[in-house]
């Protein structure tokens, strides 16, 4: 059964909804700023990505009732991408609609809300416990977000959330594109949120892996596939895609983004090489590999790659994993984007945001350009050159592009579109 996107939602560091967000790929803008609030805590990182939500737009989205109380910016952003893309495959979220028990939702998350519970906490002593307060449940609970959405869409089929560290995004569509194939869906909304702020980022900076560099210049901060990369640069957001089944897109002329071929979800188990927060590379080429075989291409029809590259001591081996894995390399390498160059590690959220940024430009036909990396590392340098990493927009046609995401644990996630055609 053949799959196709016929909506997408995203709430991103550089551009809150679709518009806004295309635009800032194509311009290649930046959506890093420095944060005081980490200054003054100590940070090494002090610059982050976060998505300007405004009062006025919480209120299209919340009603009063579900803003009382309310402090989870990831099932915020989750929500507000996982509406936007439901309305822009053609439905409404109106309260009174009809349980839809065609349409599930698989909506992932790393951490949810621990500035909702640390709030609770300090509210009450452990005398009174009991009194942490009524929205606290919700907000926390890991499947908050999924929860959420689902009654906001009546959605009646399986309504779940996943978690995969960074391999989350993709790992829900993935899931989601599995159910609509085995005929027990119609259609799926699927996505990943991550929240913001301290006590999100506090861990990472204990683990030396963020940026300390370019606080005074945030926007040069997020630097992939750079010899002068010195950590990922935290961000936070959501994206959000509805899957459906094409029989069933046609059926109500919707608008198709492009087709979903397949892909691949697997783990390198934390050997040969593989770690909790190194990849077996074996592993990662084998996602690749397998991706391409049950999509039903060849590794020379990849025209595009939107990576992983996080800005890290692996981006090296991530650019050579992705040659060995297609045996092409130098110009015969498909043009490469890192999204995480304008927006940051997205961390859970960062997989479906950049599956969002892949659909856009198979849909309008151009490759992102990649910033901060005009100080090619010479590893990189030396496996596929210049040419296939853009500083610039290239408006070009292809057919073609591959998303991966690994994450903490060893798991690795890639998933191939291909642009629909009539």
């Amino acid at each position: 059964m053949r799959v196709v996107i016929t909506g997408i939602g995203v709430v991103a560091p550089n551009g809150v909804g679709v518009p806004d967000f295309t635009k800032a790929l194509k311009t290649g803008k930046s959506g890093i700023t420095f944060h005081q609030e980490l200054k003054d805590l100590n940070f090494s990182c002090q610059i982050g990505g976060i998505p300007e939500v405004s009062d006025e737009l919480k209120g299209k989205y919340f009603n009063k009732l579900q803003l009382r109380g309310f402090n989870s910016s990831g099932i915020l952003y989750g929500c507000i991408a996982g509406i936007d893309a439901w309305k822009d495959a053609g439905f409404d979220n109106n309260p009174e609609s009809e349980l839809d028990y065609d349409t599930g939702l698989i909506f992932g998350t790393g951490t949810s809300s621990v500035d909702k519970f640390r709030e609770a906490i300090y509210k009450v002593d452990e005398k009174q416990v009991r009194r942490l307060g009524s929205t606290v449940v919700l907000q926390t609970m890991v499947s908050g977000v999924s929860a959420y959405l689902g009654g906001m869409l009546g959605l009646g089929n399986q309504v779940t959330t996943n978690s995969a560290a960074c391999s989350t995004g993709v790992e829900a569509l993935l899931m989601g594109f599995d159910r609509i194939q085995a005929g027990r869906a119609k259609r799926m909304l699927v996505g990943s949120c991550s929240n913001h702020g301290p006590y999100i980022w506090a861990g990472f900076d204990a683990m030396r892996v963020m940026t300390y560099k370019h606080n005074d210049i945030p926007e040069k901060g997020p630097r992939p596939m750079s010899a002068s990369a010195s950590g990922f640069v935290p961000g936070a957001g959501a994206g959000a895609m509805v899957l459906e089944s094409l029989d069933s897109a046609l059926a109500r002329n919707a608008t198709i983004y492009a087709e979903v071929l397949g892909g691949e979800i697997n783990s390198g188990g934390q050997r040969q090489g593989g770690s909790l927060t190194a990849p077996n590379s074996n592993a990662v080429q084998r996602c690749i590999t397998k991706a391409m075989e049950n999509s039903g291409i060849t590794a020379n029809q990849i025209d595009v790659i939107n990576g992983h590259l996080t800005a890290t001591v692996k981006d090296s081996t991530e650019i050579e994993n992705w040659t060995k894995a297609l045996n092409r390399r130098g110009a015969n390498f498909p043009y490469i984007n890192a999204t995480k160059s304008l927006i940051g590690h997205c961390l859970a959220a960062s997989g479906s945001i950049e599956c969002v940024a892949s659909i856009i430009q198979l849909k309008e036909q151009f490759v992102a350009p990649n910033i901060n990396c005009e100080d090619l590392h010479p590893e990189i340098e030396a496996l596929i050159g210049t040419s296939k990493i853009p500083a610039n927009k290239v408006n070009r046609e292809f057919d073609i592009i591959a998303k991966s995401s690994f994450g903490f644990g060893d798991v690795n996630s890639c998933v191939i579109f291909k642009r629909y055609k009539n």
